[in-house]
């Protein structure tokens, strides 16, 4: 008899004995078997690559050198096939998270990106990517359950979009977080460590930073057009954010974009993706194309003359996963000499990396996140959450004292389309709720049972109906208040061919409001006595100048997700206070911007554009007050090498709780080159009951000192540096809004070579 010793288990097996061998007593036998002198010693049968035990970069590489030379290549297009002969599932990579899961059926859908951008709160950011990402694994392991391997059902989700959102015409401008890179930054890499999760062994999913880089417009050129932005504006405000979600979020992957940038696709760009990316961010995760960029390469960009040079051209720059079709041109450019199989093992390996990351070699058990029940699925917790990110996400742009409004009014108007219209709550990339409350039943629901409530859609969400007779159905003036919802829906802004109402493929042409809209509120609404109160839906700025002056009130809901209706009503009745904060510059029309397809940054945002806004960045009213005073730095003279401390005492001296949104800028005047009118260098959203105050502290890095010059260097420059702390932009036209004051000080910055005075 043999034992053996094999993964822990003991296999016996016969021997053939003689005719003479004598019976040996049952005793005997079980201590010789049992005794560590008759155990012989064999291999483990188990390859590394299925080891959990084992560093996940020696298991890539033993997988490595196990697949065929086809195999590795069919595992770099994004539908990777199974390998049956190794037990290597397939997996799609396509899946989709922007403000919940998106594309795969039921799921809490949150507010949009910029509305989400909206709360300056990446705490709540935090929190809204942890909820998507437990129901992004119940949903896979569901998926599992049931054998459904398919696009969108997996873990690597191609989220966040931390593009800026340079210019207000941009359809995909809903997407993003904005147009300044600290915020970007800032809630993009909260967003990443909510989806992806803290477990030192395992991600929770694989979070994607995209579009990289210099992409945001216009929709219809994005397959071909070149940006060369000057090498200034490039450092300072498009690469930022996705350097701190490489550095600080440890995002797994990124995506490049459709475009060229500087001559070259950037999916085919060694400077971006070698030069910029891994050696000078030390980026360790893989790298996807935008879905069919590839071909762009020799469609549109004309820089390749097939598919398969353009698949050569990408695996030498970088790219690890083809979203598309030109990776199936990888084992025959092996072949013909044109890339060799290191070049394909180099790139697969950054892949492996990743499935292996997600557990998904894994024995069922060892992930923390293989139980995720099919119970937090748009569960009653999440739609809170859903509820109090879109509340926190409106922007009160007036109020002339008629917010907020009680609920027991005797009788309440709703008129407009967009008022029941679930579009407006789900904006683009969503997936689909098990409810959705539209701004009407919000209302509806939160209004006393005693009171009435009218509802007409009174007009048409476009058209020339202007004089229609329908507008007289009711009179204001006959009702306690009127709330008109009005804007755009993702019909009018989005990704290139979704949105129907555009004929600049998904762009805006201009940022006025729809004439119809307008006409309406100048016939019905111009002679009112009574308050009325508009609520505007959109993803982006519009010219609000002509609905400001017919209205009392005036609030932007953004697309609000799944409970917007509920989170409107909220704010309208006063069970919260509205204290979200643009985190875009709003115009007052197109003709104060550049031309749409100028990559410069003169002109843009609130950093350059010398002209009056309609609204600036970081506005937005409250229903109380906030006193800031004590405004302290410790020090009013910095050396070269030094950060800086800033605290300021906030106080809410009104009558109402509120969250405030505390804002640090940075300015300067004595530069020798173009540097940003205002710069946001820290942010915090607080909470304070009325007569409570608190002390907000900011740590300003030497690098926050610091200033970006022509050549896209990191200088540091002697001179005077202004600080300022307030609820808004420190410029006129907050002020002339009604924003709250702040509080600034001059900082002194002195060359290393210079003595600071006591």
């Amino acid at each position: 008899m043999q034992v053996i010793k094999r993964n822990w288990k003991l296999e016996i097996r016969n021997w053939k004995f003689s005719s003479s061998f004598v019976p040996l007593p049952s005793s005997l036998i079980l201590s010789l078997i049992l005794s560590p002198s008759f155990l012989i010693a064999q291999p483990s049968t188990v390859p590394a690559w299925k080891d959990p035990s084992i560093p996940v970069e020696e298991r890539v590489q033993d997988l490595l050198s196990r697949l065929t030379l086809e195999e590795k290549c069919s595992q770099m297009l994004y539908n990777s096939p199974a390998i049956d002969r190794l037990g290597i599932p397939a997996y799609n990579w396509w899946s989709e998270a922007l403000h919940g899961v998106a594309r795969m059926g039921r799921a809490t859908v949150f507010p949009q990106p910029i509305a989400m951008a909206a709360t300056f709160d990446s705490a709540l950011v935090f929190r809204v990517a942890d909820a998507i990402s437990d129901e992004a694994r119940a949903k896979y392991n569901a998926a599992l359950r049931i054998g459904n391997i398919t696009q969108y059902g997996g873990l690597s989700f191609w989220s966040p979009n931390i593009n800026i959102f340079r210019d207000p015409r941009w359809g995909r401008g809903m997407e993003t977080w904005g147009e300044d890179p600290l915020l970007t930054g800032k809630l993009g890499v909260a967003f990443v460590r909510g989806m992806q999760g803290d477990d030192p062994r395992y991600l929770k999913t694989a979070a994607c930073a995209k579009h990289f880089v210099v992409h945001s417009g216009p929709e219809k050129l994005r397959h071909e057009f070149n940006a060369n932005p000057p090498v200034k504006d490039f450092r300072e405000t498009y690469l930022p954010a996705f350097k701190r979600l490489v550095q600080e979020g440890h995002v797994e992957s990124v995506m490049c974009a459709y475009n060229r940038t500087y001559d070259e696709p950037c999916c085919g760009s060694p400077y971006l993706l070698q030069e910029i990316l891994r050696n000078e961010w030390g980026f360790q995760g893989h790298i996807v194309s935008d879905c069919w960029a590839l071909t762009d390469f020799n469609q549109f960009h004309k820089v390749t003359a097939n598919n398969q040079e353009s698949a050569v051209k990408a695996i030498l720059a970088g790219v690890d996963l083809n979203c598309g079709v030109a990776y199936r041109e990888l084992l025959p450019a092996v072949k013909e000499g044109l890339i060799t199989e290191a070049d394909i093992d180099r790139n697969l390996a950054y892949l492996l990396k990743t499935r292996f990351r997600l557990g998904l070699f894994d024995p069922p058990g060892l992930n923390p996140w293989d139980s995720m029940p099919e119970t937090v699925i748009n569960c009653d917790k999440h739609k809170q959450v859903a509820r109090e990110v879109a509340a926190k996400s409106l922007v009160l742009l007036k109020n002339n004292g008629v917010l907020p409004l009680r609920k027991d009014l005797h009788r309440y108007i709703v008129t407009g389309p967009l008022a029941a219209d679930v579009n407006v709550l789900l904006g683009n990339y969503n997936g689909v709720p098990a409810e959705a409350v539209t701004i009407l039943e919000g209302i509806t629901s939160a209004v006393d049972p005693g009171s009435r409530i009218s509802y007409h859609a009174g007009f048409l969400l476009t058209g020339e109906d202007t004089d229609n007779p329908r507008w007289t159905l009711f009179d204001v003036n006959n009702a306690d208040a009127t709330i008109i919802v009005m804007g755009i829906n993702p019909l009018f802004e989005g990704e290139d061919g979704e949105a129907l109402a555009t004929t600049m493929g998904a762009d805006k042409a201009d940022i006025r409001m729809p004439d119809n809209q307008i006409n309406y509120l100048r016939a019905h609404i111009k002679d009112h006595t009574k308050p009325v109160i508009a609520v505007i839906t959109g993803g982006s700025p519009l010219d609000l100048s002509e609905v400001y002056d017919l209205v009392d009130a005036l609030i932007f809901a953004w697309y609000p997700g799944e409970q917007g209706g509920a989170a409107v009503a909220d704010v309208l009745f006063g069970e919260t206070s509205p204290a979200g904060r643009l985190p875009v510059t709003f115009p007052k029309s197109v003709d104060q911007l550049p031309p749409f397809d100028d990559y410069s940054m003169i002109g843009r945002t609130y950093k350059y554009m010398k002209e009056e806004p309609m609204f600036p960045f970081g506005f937005g009213l409250s229903y109380t007050t906030f006193r800031y005073e004590n405004l302290e730095t410790g020090i009013r003279e910095i050396k070269e090498g030094s950060g800086l401390q800033v605290a300021c005492e906030i106080t809410n001296e009104g009558d109402f709780p509120s969250d405030e949104v505390v804002q640090l800028y940075l300015s300067r005047e004595d530069v020798p080159f173009r540097v940003p009118i205002y710069d946001l260098k820290g942010f915090r959203r607080i909470f304070l009951v009325p007569g409570e105050s608190e002390t907000v502290e900011f740590n300003l890095s030497h690098e926050d000192l610091m200033v970006v010059n022509e050549e896209g260097e990191s200088v540091f420059i002697p001179g005077n540096m202004n600080v300022f702390v307030g609820g808004s932009l420190p410029d006129a036209r907050s002020q002339d809004l009604g924003a709250g004051t702040g509080l600034e000080v001059v900082i002194k910055l002195r060359a290393q070579s210079s003595e600071l005075r006591d």
